[in-house]
């Protein structure tokens, strides 16, 4: 660390750089690098991405997850960026070649938040209300709930959706709780929701460290701050979505929780009104003697498993999403 710059590739959005910033401040605790020491020696790149620039259409039309990772994919590979920090809720499933994940941070809190004022129920909400997102999965699970529901387009980072909301357009909307407590906006939050109300995306609340294949260096610098519970969870919960052809075109939620020996998972899909739901739930035992490599392909197996059957459940009603 102290004779090469380690340089760490960023969407420039604030929640991007904190979640940058926060990857930094975790390797210079573990290389005894003070405040000043991490900014010289650790660098942060900024990227502006496709998603980024994308306000006016869903991520459906304009190609998918992707949108939010190829320009650090590209710069990864060039070796402009030595590690990509992503939300690994918009990672495609499909890694680049030349790229792997040396690992997963601790994860945040993964509910969903009901933005919505001084209203702290969806049941509280105006007769008829109109909803602020850009996502199918929140779509359909709101329909759920509160089939009178209308919806209208919202883009952009956490700032410009909680200006959008307090300048009337809407009555709600849903942000990731991970995303408020990392901005240090958690007070903006009208309710966190339960996963029994609405199961979170696949991989929300995960921060994800890329970095090329074979960097043995960068790896075993990102080691000492990486989670190996997080990657588990997130080893089932991206093999359901990988299972499924899982895209910003299919409504999609699930929710790995590791307790002691035992993991809980829950994946489901729904239909894109709200009309059905299609759910797995399963337990995955993990005793001490498994390694983390066979822990990982046990959850992996376990959430592919998951997805495989309810894509055979729901057949053709499912198929016109994907």
């Amino acid at each position: 660390m102290t004779q090469a710059l380690l340089t760490l590739g960023s969407r420039g959005s604030p929640l991007a750089l904190a979640q940058a910033r926060l990857t930094r401040k975790l390797i210079a605790g573990q290389s005894g690098l003070d405040a000043d020491e991490a900014k010289q020696q650790i660098a942060i790149k900024t990227f502006t991405t496709s998603g980024d620039q994308l306000q006016d259409r869903t991520l459906v039309e304009a190609g998918g997850k992707g949108l939010f990772t190829k320009e650090l994919d590209a710069a990864l590979i060039a070796g402009q960026i030595d590690v990509s920090v992503h939300s690994m809720k918009d990672v495609p499933t499909l890694e680049p070649e030349g790229l792997e994940f040396a690992g997963m941070l601790p994860r945040e809190d993964p509910r969903e938040a009901l933005i919505a004022g001084q209203i702290n129920s969806l049941d509280d909400l105006p007769k008829n209300p109109v909803i602020g997102t850009a996502s199918v999965r929140r779509q359909a699970q709101v329909l759920t709930l509160r089939p009178d529901a209308k919806f209208v387009l919202l883009r952009g980072n956490v700032g410009t959706r909680l200006k959008r909301l307090k300048e009337g357009r809407f009555d709600a909307t849903f942000l990731a709780f991970a995303g408020l407590k990392r901005l240090g906006m958690a007070e903006h939050a009208s309710a966190v929701l339960s996963t029994q109300q609405m199961l979170p995306s696949p991989a929300q609340g995960a921060i994800g460290l890329q970095i090329r294949t074979n960097d043995h260096k960068t790896a075993k610098i990102l080691s000492a701050i990486c989670c190996q519970k997080t990657q588990i969870e997130l080893a089932a919960e991206r093999s359901f979505l990988a299972a499924l052809d899982g895209s910003c075109r299919t409504p999609i939620a699930a929710l790995a929780q590791i307790s002691g020996h035992d993991m809980s998972f829950c994946g489901e899909v729904y239909a894109l009104d709200g009309t059905q739901i299609w759910r797995e739930q399963q337990k995955l035992h993990l005793p001490e003697f498994m390694n983390f490599s066979q822990k990982l392909t046990a959850a992996s197996q376990m959430g592919a498993k998951a997805g495989q059957r309810i894509a055979k459940l729901a057949g053709n009603a499912i198929r016109f999403a994907l």
